[in-house]
C-alpha cells in the first residue's frame, strides 16, 4: 500500500468542502488528516461530514500538528501568501488556491521563503492536470491543428452576494482574479511560452467596486488569446483552440463534473474522456512530489508569470493602452 502525505486543510470553504476534500479523499497517495477553522464549531461540523479524523480551532493549531505534512489553503485571496508563508516557515508543505496572490509582486515573496523552509509549494489550479487538457495540450503539440493561433475562452456566472469574498474588492475580489486566471493559464499551457502584451477592458460594480466583466487580448509570439469573464452574467464557459490547420473545443473546460464523461471536440469530432476527479489528480500529484522530491504541478515561478499578466490587465483596462508583460524578474 502506499505511503500517503499527510494534509491538513486551513480553512472550511465551500470549495475545500464540497470539492477537494472529497477528491483528495479518494486519492492513492493523499490523506486528509486534519481540518481548522477559526471557528471551532465550524472546524468540528466540517470533520464530522467528511469524517475527518481531526479538527482544530485555529489556523495556529493546525500548523503545530506535527502529524500534519501538507496543508492546503482555500483561504479568501488576500490571505494566500501571508498563510502560505506561515505554513512553510512550519515546515508544511503547500497548495494554495488560485490566484496565489493580489500581484506579481506578492507572489514573488513566496520563492524564497519556499526555498529557506525547503517545502514544496504550488498553485491550485485543477484543470490544468485535468485528462482533457493534457489530450489538448498533446493535440496542439502534435500538429494536428497546424501551428496554434488563437485560443478563446468565455467564463460567467451570476454571483451578486455582497457578502461573497468574490465581490469584495479589498480581499482581491472581481472576476479577473476568480476566473479570469484559468484562461490565462491555460493559454500559456497550450501555447508553452509567455504572452508579451495584455490589453484589458474592464466594467465595475457600482456597489462592490469590483471587476464585473472583464475582457482581454494576450499577445504570445505565436499567436493571442481573447478571453472575457463574469461574475454577473448567465452561467457558461467554453474555451476553444484554432490552429492553422484545425481547432478543438473543450466543453467545460474548468469545472468537469467528476461523475461524467468530459468532451473535447477536434474539427467537430467528438472525444470522450473518461470521468474523473481533478481534484483527486491534482492532490495525489502533489504528494507523489513531495513523497518523490519532484515538480509539483503548478510551481510558484509559474503563478508568478500568470500573475504578471493578470497586472499587465489591470493596468491596461485602467491607462486604456497595451502593456507589456513583466513576467520574468524573479528573486535572484
Amino acid at each position: 500500500m502506499a505511503r500517503k502525505i499527510r494534509w491538513g486543510v486551513l480553512g472550511a470553504a465551500r470549495i475545500a468542502i464540497n470539492k477537494v476534500i472529497p477528491g483528495m479523499q479518494k486519492g492513492e497517495w493523499s490523506d486528509v488528516t486534519a481540518i481548522a477553522s477559526r471557528d471551532a464549531s465550524k472546524a468540528r461540523a466540517a470533520a464530522e461530514q467528511l469524517k475527518i479524523p481531526k479538527w482544530h480551532g485555529s489556523y495556529d493549531e493546525l500548523l503545530a500538528d506535527p502529524e500534519i505534512e501538507a496543508i492546503y489553503i482555500p483561504l479568501p485571496n488576500h490571505l494566500h501568501v501571508p498563510w502560505s508563508i506561515r505554513c512553510a516557515r512550519a515546515g508544511k508543505h503547500v497548495l494554495c488556491e488560485k490566484p496565489i496572490a493580489l500581484s506579481a509582486d506578492e507572489a514573488r515573496t513566496l520563492i524564497p521563503v519556499r526555498d529557506a523552509a525547503g517545502v514544496k509549494m504550488g498553485e491550485a489550479f485543477m484543470a490544468r492536470t485535468h485528462p482533457q487538457w493534457i489530450r489538448a495540450r498533446d493535440l496542439v503539440r502534435s500538429g494536428r491543428i497546424g501551428d496554434l493561433r488563437v485560443f478563446s475562452m468565455t467564463f460567467g456566472y451570476f454571483n451578486a452576494d455582497p457578502a461573497n469574498v468574490r465581490n469584495i474588492a479589498e480581499w482581491g475580489g472581481g472576476a479577473l482574479m476568480d476566473i479570469g486566471c484559468y484562461p490565462i493559464t491555460l493559454s500559456r499551457m497550450m501555447f508553452g511560452e509567455e504572452p508579451v502584451r495584455a490589453s484589458g477592458s474592464m466594467e465595475r460594480d457600482p456597489t462592490f467596486k469590483t471587476n464585473r466583466l472583464t475582457s482581454a487580448i494576450l499577445e504570445f509570439r505565436s499567436g493571442r488569446c481573447v478571453f472575457t469573464c463574469s461574475t454577473q452574467l448567465t452561467y457558461y464557459q467554453r474555451a476553444q483552440i484554432f490552429g492553422t490547420k484545425g481547432r478543438v473545443e473543450v466543453e467545460i473546460p474548468v469545472n468537469a463534473p467528476a461523475d461524467q464523461v468530459s468532451r473535447i471536440f477536434v474539427d467537430g469530432e467528438v472525444e470522450e474522456i473518461p470521468p474523473c476527479d481533478q481534484y483527486t489528480i491534482q492532490g495525489d500529484l502533489f504528494s507523489r512530489a513531495i513523497l518523490e522530491d519532484g515538480a509539483v504541478p503548478v510551481p510558484i515561478e509559474d503563478a508568478v508569470h500568470n500573475m504578471a499578466v493578470i497586472d499587465a490587465i489591470v493596468r491596461s483596462a485602467s491607462t486604456g493602452r497595451s502593456e507589456e508583460i513583466d513576467s520574468n524578474r524573479l528573486p535572484e
